[in-house]
């Protein structure tokens, strides 16, 4: 089973090198690692180049194309869309066209941006899409690109999982932004402000990443939604990250953190308000059942620095 795996240094792609199974349908997995620049054991590929990306997938002519790279600069894409649109919206297509012609399946990671969270219960994934902004906007290309290529349902070679507020022990997110601020306030004794008026549910991605691996060992195809269970706002997620750190060793005392609307912490970017996840079929589907959010922060909270 050959798979072709972009993003590998970001902080999904290194948990999926790691844990992808390494037998599936009783065949051994060759994963084909690529990056922008390349590295140890990964062959270079810019997602910002289509013509590369059709090029890797007649070259490798992979069984799955595991699309866990993207651009996800969200403010920065409001001032750089053509970048995000070329990553997020033209390499799928790419990648799309390529397996149409060798006849391999692609995996297409997403995301709750392709909402606009005005409708205050959770998204089913067959819902339309209405992005309020250019990164969401750019996801929503790239699925319309899978879903217009390679179809879905028993004969569909494509699949799309959406996802929210990942995280996990390594890259760029919130939690290691967290704590870094957690830190830096607290010994200077100020408070955190973090918005507290939009709800999601974070994603560790130990979880995410086992959830790409079930879709691909079950040829699942179609749109499927997976996150953490519970909901959370980014205030709620703070507080934790501050309790949870300081229990761990990683804080000797949290910073105070103070709830702040959305008209307070104005940002060039609209945000969903509400862009919980219904992951109830998905999780069927995939044979997994999801930690609560909480739980699945303090597994990785355990990893960071390991």
């Amino acid at each position: 089973m050959k798979v072709l795996l972009t993003g590998s240094t970001g902080q999904l792609g290194q948990v999926l090198r790691r844990s992808l199974p390494q037998v599936i349908k009783d065949a051994p997995l060759e994963l084909i690692a690529t990056s922008r620049q390349g590295g140890e054991g990964m062959i270079a590929l810019d997602l910002g180049d289509g013509e590369a990306c059709r090029a890797a997938v007649m070259e490798h002519r992979p069984d799955w194309v595991l699309n866990a790279g993207a651009y996800t600069a969200v403010d920065r894409a409001e001032t750089d869309s053509e970048l995000a649109h070329r990553v997020n919206g033209a390499a799928p297509r790419a990648f799309a066209e390529a397996l149409s012609r060798t006849g391999g399946r692609l995996l297409q990671v997403s995301t709750d941006f392709v909402f606009s969270g005005d409708q205050g219960h959770p998204y089913q994934p067959e819902q339309a899409r209405a992005p309020l902004g250019v990164y969401g906007a750019s996801k929503a290309l790239g699925e319309q690109a899978v879903e217009e290529l390679l179809g879905f349902g028993a004969d569909g070679h494509g699949a799309i999982l959406r996802t929210s507020w990942v995280y996990g022990a390594v890259g760029k997110n919130f939690l290691l932004t967290m704590l870094r601020l957690h830190r830096e306030q607290a010994s200077q004794g100020e408070s955190l402000a973090v918005v507290a008026d939009q709800v999601g549910c974070p994603t560790s991605t130990l979880g995410l990443a086992a959830a790409c691996g079930a879709l691909i060992e079950r040829d699942l195809s179609g749109v499927l939604h997976w996150s953490d269970a519970g909901a959370a706002s980014w205030y709620d997620f703070a507080v934790a990250i501050g309790e949870l750190a300081q229990a761990e060793g990683l804080l000797e005392q949290p910073a105070p953190v103070r709830p702040l609307s959305t008209k307070d912490y104005p940002t060039p970017a609209r945000r969903p308000a509400y862009s919980l996840l219904d992951c109830s079929s998905s999780r069927v589907q995939l044979g997994l059942t999801p930690q609560h959010w909480r739980a699945a922060l303090q597994e990785v909270i355990s990893n960071v620095g390991a």
